[in-house]
């Protein structure tokens, strides 16, 4: 039995209906005069709607509420991105319009077909608890995931021209450290304490030359991946594309990873299923799978695990600078800044392991 994945749209992220209704009238299939709109919860970064006209289903993708940093939440680039990336990765959905004037929502948007699955976060969900091999099998899905969207000739496909893949790796640390120095806010401790520069500091002395030149997804995790409620090992889709571009894939392994690993975090954060829960991969069984898939070495992954706590923390710290301003009232960001604290301390505490 499917669980409802939807909720009421949150107070204050409501869209304007009528507005949308004329957007939309005519443009998709669907009778626009039944407008109805639900939320889709689960995300902290762009808001995600689910759009109903009559008997016909869509999502609804718009960046978050107040300021966003420069270049981000990018809503015209994901879904051309789509438009790009489906014919050659069925698991990528399908986007059908784009509507590019903020004055209809107060932000660009796109609809997309909606895909129907289960997405796990911080259990097990029901559908899978008479499945004693639904963990090996939802961990064996991931990865071969991964390897697949690697697996893409960007050339072949015609999507070198999504990114720069060259000093791909050295663009990534100065850029989030860039961010990061933008969305530090004055509670955070000072940056002696926190390790924070010494984090910049230590990837930028130690940055890789890139592996190979791939698509890479950069939010690849367990909870972006749909899975058939009652096939754990099926993929239905793979979701959030916004910041997909070409360069490392290790990048995406090292931020997967980092999901993947993560202990409990402080203020109240609920732990993601992964390596710590019974029956799931362990970080030693994910590399090799993803090697032997990929075919690629991963014994360099530590500088890009690292990387994926410091990315981490960043994304984290710019929600929680936008709710400390008062661009937003999610309670749910009310706990970010103590995380981003803790990521950080998580990356220093890797760089120690690694030496």
């Amino acid at each position: 039995m499917n669980r409802p994945d939807t909720a009421p749209v949150r107070p204050g992220e409501e869209l304007p209906l009528d507005a949308l209704r004329e957007a939309l009238r005519g443009r998709v299939e669907g009778d626009a005069d039944r407008l109805a709109v639900e939320q889709f919860p689960g995300g902290f970064s762009n808001l995600t709607y689910l759009v109903r006209l009559g008997d016909q289903e869509y999502v609804l993708r718009r960046a978050p509420l107040g300021p966003v940093a420069a270049k981000a939440h990018d809503m015209p680039r994901e879904y051309r991105l789509l438009e790009r990336v489906h014919p050659v990765l069925p698991v990528a959905p399908r986007p059908l319009l784009l509507v590019e004037d903020a004055d209809v929502i107060g932000a660009p948007f796109y609809l997309m077909e909606r895909r129907r699955g289960t997405v796990v976060r911080t259990k097990l969900p029901p559908e899978y608890a008479a499945l004693p091999d639904a963990p090996r099998q939802l961990s064996e899905a991931l990865v071969d995931t991964l390897a697949d969207l690697h697996a893409v000739d960007i050339d072949a496909a015609g999507l070198r021209d999504l990114g720069k893949p060259e000093g791909f790796n050295t663009r990534q640390v100065e850029g989030w450290a860039s961010r990061w120095r933008r969305a530090r806010t004055d509670d955070l401790p000072p940056p002696e304490d926190l390790h924070d520069e010494d984090v910049i500091a230590w990837l930028l002395a130690h940055t890789p030359a890139e592996s190979v030149h791939t698509l890479v997804h950069n939010d690849f995790k367990l909870d972006n991946l749909m899975l058939d409620p009652a096939n754990p090992s099926r993929v239905v889709a793979l979701l959030d594309w916004e910041m997909t571009t070409v360069g490392d894939p290790l990048v995406d392994l090292g931020l997967t990873l980092t999901y993947w690993t993560m202990p409990e975090q402080p203020g109240g954060a609920s732990n993601r299923v992964g390596a710590n829960a019974p029956g799931f991969l362990s970080r030693e069984e994910f590399l090799a799978r993803y090697a032997e898939r990929s075919g690629r070495d991963v014994r360099g992954v530590a500088w890009y695990e690292v990387l994926g706590h410091f990315k981490l923390a960043v994304i984290v710290g710019q929600i929680y600078a936008r709710y400390r301003a008062g661009q937003t009232r999610d309670p749910r960001f009310a706990p970010l800044g103590e995380q981003a604290q803790w990521l950080i301390g998580e990356a220093w505490r890797r760089i120690g392991e690694a030496g």
